[in-house]
């Protein structure tokens, strides 16, 4: 298994060995130091075999042969589920979780997401869109149990960057988190805190709602131009060197990324073409 972060990646062999290369920053390639690999390195994680790898922005997750969850790189905003906001150099298990058998992970950019064994949804991290699906907008550092209407069990779910998406044992689809492009799919541009069924996928939805395709607008009919309608990281190249700590590190860093999807440099289609 692969899986790819911001600028960092890791594999998993057939033997259960965790690999990390790329960019190591913030710890995020579980190494025990902060510097790059340009070719990939084996990762230790007390002898336990990892079976499930997911990578967030600057965070990796990953699930030993046992159900046993671990993270490693970036906590400014507990998206390592340890109940601090402390980076971690190497995998380390998440205690609260301890008694769970975890299936699945995805993480998202200062996200988290774990999946039990008997469909249990569990979110931490940043929660300013209510990414994490808990009713309220405060960061966690510890998971919190996202609730289904009617019990229901979950089956399957993705972060994105600012949301997440998850499919239920009832066959319904729920979104919540950011929805400022129309991400969680309930026809507007609203946040949700918490899970939201998406009608034109879910057996329990508006009968009266069904998927359509989408259409091109029409000729003479005004649209967003691709600088309104996306956020552009600029190039970090050109914020100057970083500080040493940690903490200087992610705030410096941070200041490059758009909060609030405001585009902050005017992008031309070339640039976008380039990027795509």
């Amino acid at each position: 298994m692969v899986a790819a972060g911001a600028e960092h990646s890791v594999a998993i062999t057939e033997d259960g060995d965790l690999y990390g290369w790329g960019w190591g920053r913030y710890g995020n390639l579980g190494l025990g130091d902060t510097n790059d690999r340009l070719i990939p390195e084996k990762v230790n994680i007390d002898g336990d075999k990892i079976v499930m790898v997911s990578c967030g922005w600057r965070h990796t997750i990953s699930i030993s042969s046992s159900g046993g969850l671990y993270t490693h790189g970036w906590s400014k905003y507990g998206q390592l589920g340890h109940g601090d906001f402390e980076d971690c150099l190497v995998p380390r298990k998440v205690q609260a979780l301890s008694d769970k058998l975890i299936s699945q992970v995805s993480g998202g950019w200062r996200h988290s997401m774990a999946l039990t064994s008997n469909g249990q949804l569990f979110g931490w991290g940043w929660n300013k869109f209510g990414q994490i699906g808990i009713g309220h907008n405060f960061d966690c550092s510890s998971p919190m149990l996202v609730n289904f209407p009617h019990a229901q069990k979950v089956v399957q779910m993705s972060s994105g960057w600012r949301h997440t998406v998850a499919v239920t044992d009832r066959a319904n689809v729920y979104s919540w988190g950011r929805g400022a492009n129309g991400q969680l799919g309930h026809g507007d541009t609203k946040d949700r805190n918490v899970p939201t069924i998406i009608d034109a996928f879910s057996v329990d939805g508006c009968s009266e709602q069904h998927i359509e395709s989408s259409n091109y607008p029409l000729p003479g009919k005004s649209f967003a131009s691709l600088s309104e309608r996306y956020a552009v990281v600029p190039n970090e190249t050109a914020l100057g060197s970083y500080a040493t700590t940690s903490s200087d590190k992610s705030d410096k860093f941070d200041a490059s990324v758009p909060e609030n999807d405001v585009s902050l440099d005017s992008p031309t289609i070339n640039q976008f073409e380039t990027m795509m």
